[in-house]
């Protein structure tokens, strides 16, 4: 199994559309960068930092995410999140991510990452379906 060290970074960077808005998102009411679209450009980025390091056959799964959103971005504006592995324990993966726009500081979080072997997690989910 692939052995992951504390420091690996990921970046990502995006152009806020109508599409990551908040009332498109239905997590508010004015037409700024979503709450969820912060989420997931900051889930991107802790992705980003394993991407080329995951053993054949082996994904990543959100498990958790402590994020607080600082400030509104408009329609029209870049925003980017790095994402720095801090620690390691077994198969979980723990990020601190950082997300700003153009501007200024606009987020924060503490997200952790679980590795999974890819097949084996998809037919535990697909078995879903089977339960009545």
């Amino acid at each position: 199994m692939t052995e992951f060290t504390p420091g690996l970074i990921g970046e990502v960077e995006h152009l806020v559309t109508e599409q990551d808005v908040a009332t498109r998102w239905g997590s508010g009411l004015v037409p700024v960068y979503s709450t969820p679209a912060l989420v997931g450009l900051m889930e991107w980025a802790a992705a980003e930092a394993l991407s080329g390091r995951l053993p054949a056959g082996y994904t990543t799964v959100g498990g958790r995410i402590a994020v607080r959103h600082l400030a509104a971005t408009p329609v029209g504006m870049k925003v980017r999140a790095r994402a720095e592995l801090i620690q390691v324990e077994g198969r979980k993966l723990t990020f601190r991510i950082e997300a700003w726009d153009e501007r200024e500081r606009i987020g924060e979080a503490e997200h952790d990452r679980f590795l999974v072997e890819e097949a084996r997690f998809m037919a535990k989910v697909q078995a879903k379906l089977l339960q009545a």
